[in-house]
């Protein structure tokens, strides 16, 4: 193994973690931003349906995009956008421009998020391994370390302005300096203009699919970030700050789940996992709504970051190993995702508003079903270990001055 293949690795880890960070930084500081702007409910929920919408656009536009440049070029370009994208959201003065901010800053990071999950992809491929389990649990370290530098910060009496803009000044020279790691996309072979034109329009049944798990597995995971909280505190009656430790236990056990993801599923082969990890995801999301006290719910929401850590990363991985190029795929795959992470609060809502709380979020049972029945359907050839990535080919460069 190439002492530059290491540091392909360790360079698309690191942009899980940057990315992470930058997103994470902006969730925490949220109360923030409403006092700074004196913006009510309705406004914060306008501004981060304006961010997810941004970031759904820019993943939709991306397969062409992905075939005509490849990961490497994008995340050069992409990723100091974000960082500065984050620098406008941070000195936003009024309502209308903090929308025009946070729109770009969900666009710029759209695509970072494709283009990271390709890079990894490509990464993982040029190892022969698996590895995109641990390439998401760096999101899980960035978002946690988010949190803990947000606590920081406050009690340090930083501004929401500042604190955004000492995450963006250290984000942006670490992305332009981790940006010289990037591996090349492999390219795969097509014969003629038909063939290229029918590789940008066309992916395999396989790809929707795996949009279909990813969409069930984002839709749980934006569940437990909206509503965990609500439901501890409303439903189950826990303090505020019982309340408040759902969402962090959930993630530690997602960070557990992907950290060591890629050798169960070097093991025990995808296909099985995913129908592990959906049944798993069902059972332990009811423990969670039958749950007779907030202490026994909080304990099992540690157990539902684990059964669903794995599978939106392998998702993305086995849409990657489907085609020569894995980035087409992994922005339709990514897409279909990210909408089940924007779409499944939002339903959550209107059941609960028609139902009660603890039934709406039922249907987080309903989709880690899902996610098993849909596996079951999964090709066995191909699905076990990641498929050798064909031969790298030289990219066209997006301009950028560096």
């Amino acid at each position: 193994m190439t002492r530059d293949l290491r540091t392909a690795r360790i360079g698309a880890v690191l942009t899980f973690v940057l990315a992470g960070l930058m997103c994470g930084s902006m969730t925490v500081r949220i109360p923030a931003l409403s006092d700074k702007l004196g913006l009510s409910e309705a406004s914060i929920g306008v501004t981060l349906l304006v961010w997810g919408l941004g970031a759904l656009v820019t993943m939709q536009s991306m397969r062409g995009v992905m075939t005509r440049f490849g990961s490497r070029s994008i995340l050069r370009v992409g990723a100091p956008l974000c960082a500065i994208a984050l620098v406008l959201v941070a000195f936003a003065p009024t309502f209308p421009l903090l929308l025009v901010a946070t729109g770009l800053f969900g666009m710029t990071f759209g695509a970072v998020d494709i283009a990271m999950n390709a890079q990894g992809s490509t990464v993982e491929r040029a190892y022969g391994r698996p590895l995109m389990n641990g390439m998401h649990a760096g999101w899980c370290v960035g978002a946690i370390s988010a949190g803990l530098l947000g606590t920081l910060a406050i009690a340090a009496g930083l501004s929401f302005t500042v604190h955004l803009t000492l995450i963006a000044l250290l984000s942006l020279p670490l992305m332009i300096f981790i940006s010289r790691t990037y591996l090349p996309d492999p390219v795969a072979e097509v014969s003629d203009k038909g063939d290229r034109a029918k590789t940008r329009h066309r992916m395999p049944p396989v790809v929707y699919l795996l949009g279909v798990i990813a969409f069930c597995a984002f839709m749980v995971e934006g569940t437990v970030a909206d509503w965990n909280g609500l439901y501890l505190r409303n439903v189950l009656g826990a303090p505020e700050a019982v309340a408040a430790l759902g969402y962090p236990v959930f993630e530690a056990g997602m960070l557990f789940g992907r950290l060591t993801g890629d050798r169960v599923r070097a093991r025990f082969g995808a296909r099985g996992m995913l129908m592990t990890a959906g049944l798993a995801t069902a059972a332990t999301f009811a423990v969670v709504i039958t749950a007779p006290t907030a202490l026994i719910a909080v304990s099992a929401m540690l157990f539902v970051g684990v059964a669903v850590a794995t599978v939106s990363p392998m998702a993305m991985s086995l849409a990657g190993s489907a085609v020569g190029n894995p980035g087409p795929a992994i922005a339709q795959t990514g897409a279909m995702g990210y909408a089940g992470l924007l779409l499944g609060p939002v339903i959550i809502g209107f059941i609960s508003d028609v139902a009660a709380l603890r039934a709406a979020l039922g249907l987080a049972v309903v989709l880690g079903v899902l996610i098993a029945l849909a596996a079951r359907f999964l090709p066995r050839p191909g699905t076990v270990t990641t498929v050798p990535a064909p031969a790298v080919a030289p990219e066209r460069e997006l301009s950028m001055a560096a």
